[in-house]
């Protein structure tokens, strides 16, 4: 039997932890077909393909795949607040009145595809704002680095190892902490096609287990996360991994009320900034079952 698994190469997901080390999940009894993809909206496409039977994937553009017909449940949580403004070294903000101010200073923001989570927040600013930023929607996380290098973008806004490439390659830093972009924001979780959760549930629960002891690692053993990380990467040394995972340490695989609150507040995002035309019930979205069951306990984010 096997899972057919899409994920991004985003440094903090338990996806890459899995790939680099194999003996984790050597116990498992199926295979893994893993599956890469450069933004959360191409994951949607997959799973609307049939490609894919469980992803990694922000909850904003999974919503809007539900919403336009894909049937899918997210499952497990795997990191909160992992939404990064960063610039030029430099600028910063300290408080929510400083970072009108200093974001209406951007023309131009580059961010990841048009419906990711960092989209909608981008977007988010710049109503919030009334500011006449424009946004620069890169199909590809690793072509948004790139734009602010050329001086093409003023900001970055994307993942903590985009905001961690800003400061090793561009000269810059993080703007305002994740923290308070958008507290519990929900950066990814684990989703699945309802059709292979109703069929394989066993299935679904043992990766779960192992996805939950992979962010027990990211917590704990982040030295040793990024040792492998690095290896399996290639481009980047230890020290950056180490530093990314450092960003915004906030891993678990359960879903606690306030990751469920912040999820609906942003599908209420998703439909007053146009990207859905009706509003899913919160509670079509998620299926908390079996994560209730294998973390019973008190969340660590």
């Amino acid at each position: 039997m096997k899972l057919r698994v899409g994920h991004l190469s985003t440094l903090y997901h338990t996806s890459v932890l899995m790939l680099s080390n194999p003996s984790l999940t050597r116990g498992l009894s199926f295979e893994i077909d893993w599956a890469l993809y450069g933004t959360g909206p191409a994951i949607v496409q997959a799973f609307r393909q049939g490609k894919i039977d469980l992803a990694y994937i922000g909850l904003p553009p999974a919503v809007i795949g539900m919403v336009t017909g894909v049937r899918l449940k997210c499952v497990a949580g795997g990191h909160v607040e992992g939404t990064v403004l960063a610039s030029k070294m430099g600028i910063s903000a300290s408080s929510e009145e400083e970072l009108c101010r200093v974001f209406k200073g951007f023309k131009r923001v580059a961010v990841p595809g048009k419906g990711s989570i960092h989209d909608l927040i981008l977007k988010d600013l710049i109503q919030r704002y009334n500011s006449d930023t424009e946004v620069l929607n890169m199909p590809w996380a690793d072509e948004v680095l790139e734009v602010f290098v050329r001086g093409e973008a003023d900001a970055v806004i994307g993942t903590p190892a985009l905001a961690q490439a800003v400061r090793v390659y561009a000269d810059g830093d993080i703007v305002y902490p994740p923290s308070r972009l958008w507290p519990y924001n929900p950066s990814y979780g684990i989703v699945v096609r309802e059709e292979v959760l109703d069929k394989a549930p066993e299935m679904i629960r043992e990766f779960l287990k192992l996805h939950e002891h992979c962010t027990e690692v990211l917590r704990n053993k982040a030295e040793d996360a990024s040792e492998w990380i690095s290896k399996l990467m290639g481009m980047v040394d230890r020290d950056f991994v180490l530093n990314t995972l450092r960003i915004s340490p906030r891993y678990c695989a359960s879903l606690p009320g306030e990751y469920i609150d912040c999820t609906e507040k942003l599908m209420k995002r998703l439909f007053d900034l146009g990207y859905i035309d009706t509003l899913p019930d919160i509670k079509d979205v998620f299926e908390t079952t079996i994560i209730r069951e294998i973390h019973p306990e008190e969340h660590h984010y």
